[in-house]
C-alpha cells in the first residue's frame, strides 16, 4: 500500500538544486526547478549509477555529474543520444509542502 508522506517545505529544497531521501529501496533525489516544480528519481544514473544528486538542474533535466548524460526530470529518461531510466517516484506539492509516494 502506498502513502503519501510528507518531506519538506518547499524551501528546504534549494532553488535549482536537490535532496536526498534514504528509503528502503534505495536513495531518491528530489529536485526543485528554477520555477518551483518537484520531481523525484532514484539517485542513480542509468549509465554507471551516478549520484545524480550531485547533477547540475536546468529546464527539466538534471546532468550526471560522472559523464554528463543529461536525464529528464519528470519521467527519468536519458536524453539521445544516450539510453536508459532512472525510475520515477510520484512527487506532489500542496501549499507549500513537499510528499513523495511511497
Amino acid at each position: 500500500m502506498s502513502v503519501w508522506k510528507r518531506l519538506a517545505v518547499l524551501d528546504d529544497i534549494p532553488r535549482l538544486g536537490s535532496r536526498v531521501v534514504k528509503s528502503d529501496g534505495g536513495d531518491i533525489a528530489v529536485f526543485r526547478t528554477a520555477d518551483d516544480q518537484v520531481f523525484a528519481l532514484h539517485d542513480q544514473c542509468p549509465h554507471k549509477g551516478g549520484p545524480l544528486s550531485q547533477g547540475i538542474v536546468h529546464g527539466k533535466q538534471v546532468t550526471c555529474p560522472l559523464h554528463g548524460w543529461n536525464i529528464g526530470l519528470a519521467d527519468g529518461k536519458a536524453q539521445a543520444p544516450d539510453e536508459g531510466q532512472a525510475g520515477c517516484i510520484e512527487v506532489k506539492l500542496e501549499g507549500g509542502e513537499v510528499f513523495l509516494k511511497l
